[in-house]
């Protein structure tokens, strides 16, 4: 059962290039980049990294919808630009699946020194909840996938949920690499704190285009 990987990009120059190489190496058989409408390198260095090319508009969400359309195979992962699959990482969400695994995600570690706690606090989480988020590389089978909400902030955490109720989700013991940019840039508690804010507003009824303004500001 061959791995699709799809990776939403919007100007990621930097980091695309090694992200497409991880998945490779970590047994992908094909990367599709959908991208956002990059005015950078992006689409050239995916293109150098022998990733498809898919180009529309931005939108994370449908963007890993357009890419997971695309994708050639039953199984499907989907990375942020900044996030490396370890080694093994395909033939783990391969064996995930045949036993009857129909979502997923990867233990999470940060690519930056000093987000130990952070790590180990999103992993502690994730083992209760059984719910990845959209950078602990969440996987599907593509025969039950439903499909992003396709809105511009909580599509991860909503699709999470949602196949929680479907069928049988799994943590795998792998950890991916993921840039905590966010936690250095803002703080770890600061950003932790904006997290939840944000996930309580959301269960409390505000629009998600409400939430996304109040996140991006």
């Amino acid at each position: 059962m061959p791995v699709s990987v799809v990776i939403a990009t919007l100007n990621e120059e930097a980091r695309v290039g090694a992200t497409i190489d991880a998945a490779f190496a970590a047994g992908a058989a094909e990367v599709i980049v959908a991208d956002g409408g990059s005015s950078d390198a992006t689409i050239a260095i995916a293109r150098e990294k022998n990733a498809r090319v898919l180009t529309g508009e931005e939108m994370r969400a449908r963007q890993l919808n357009r890419g997971a359309r695309e994708a050639k195979n039953d199984a499907i992962v989907f990375l942020h630009a900044d996030t490396l699959l370890p080694e093994g990482a395909c033939e783990a969400i391969e064996n995930a699946i045949r036993g009857g695994v129909i979502f997923g995600g990867f233990r999470i570690a940060f690519i930056e020194d000093g987000l130990r706690i952070v790590a180990a606090l999103i992993n502690a989480r994730t083992r209760v909840t059984h719910e990845p988020w959209g950078d602990q590389a969440q996987f599907v089978s593509r025969r039950a996938f439903p499909g992003y909400r396709e809105i511009p902030i909580m599509e991860d955490y909503e699709l999470a949920r949602r196949m929680k109720r479907i069928g049988r989700t799994a943590m795998l013991p792998l950890a991916v690499r993921t840039s905590g940019r966010r936690f250095r840039r803002l703080g770890a508690v600061r950003t932790a704190a904006l997290n939840w804010w944000i996930i309580a507003c959301y269960h409390a009824g505000v629009s998600p285009e409400r939430l996304a303004r109040w996140y991006r500001r």
